[in-house]
């Protein structure tokens, strides 16, 4: 597929708008502390740390110390999170088995090669750490609100590594277990503000559909807006491997 190559434009769109409240993410940090098991002096890689915002959330919440790789340059000046590494996926800036986790939030679909990474990850993390990847996978869209209201988009995310993609490059690189779990988060207070902070640029499935179709969802999204009361919360996937 396509990538998005998160220039100045789509980097400050994605610091505005998609970083999430951290009350909106207490599902995510149990879920990840349960698989995490988080203790003092352990290093967790987060892999495609964008401008840092999970990398500063897992520091508050667990106390670990947390290395950033991140490709795009632009993401990583509107960091404020430190250390924050240039390098990606299938080219990890650290010696073997330097790590005792790794994290990757919605970057899965971006990696270029499948297999170079789990091979990657596998080399960097100490024998049993897990890798933690959360993610929309194809076929589990239907309680993620984007897709509701952009259709269209579903298109984009069948062309995303599905879970059983994933799970057979982990297993050649060597890890033995593999759980998924949905987990549940609070991505708006309401519609009307979901609306009212989408931007397209900081998000892939919307960067690649047409213009005639973006302007359709998000009329439709704003005119459900006016009269749909409540929180937006989403179900992305949570798959463990080790």
């Amino acid at each position: 597929m396509a990538l998005i190559p998160y220039d100045d434009t789509d980097s400050a769109a994605f610091a505005a708008t998609r970083e999430l409240p951290r009350s909106g993410l207490e599902r995510w940090r149990h879920a990840v502390q349960q698989h995490l098991r988080p203790r003092t002096g352990a290093t967790v890689l987060d892999v495609g740390a964008g401008s840092g915002a999970w990398a500063s959330a897992f520091t508050d919440w667990f106390g670990v110390r947390v290395v950033g790789v991140e490709p795009a340059g632009p993401m990583r000046s509107r960091a404020t999170h430190r250390p924050l590494l240039a390098g990606d996926a299938v080219a990890l800036p650290l010696r073997d088995g330097t790590a005792d986790a790794a994290w990757l939030s919605t970057m899965i679909h971006h990696v270029p090669d499948l297999d170079v990474a789990a091979r990657e990850l596998r080399r960097v993390l100490r024998p049993g750490a897990p890798v933690l990847i959360r993610s929309p996978f194809p076929g589990r869209h239907r309680r993620i609100t984007l897709f509701r209201w952009f259709p269209e988009a579903v298109r984009v995310l069948e062309t995303y590594p599905d879970l059983a993609r994933v799970r057979a490059a982990f297993a050649a690189a060597g890890f033995t277990v593999s759980t998924v779990e949905p987990v549940a988060q609070t991505t708006a207070a309401s519609l009307a503000e979901f609306a009212e902070r989408l931007d397209r640029r900081a998000h892939t499935p919307l960067q690649l559909i047409t213009d005639e179709e973006y302007a359709a969802g998000l009329a439709r999204l704003r005119a459900a807006a006016d009269t749909v009361t409540g929180p937006v919360v989403d179900h992305l996937d949570l798959l463990v491997l080790r």
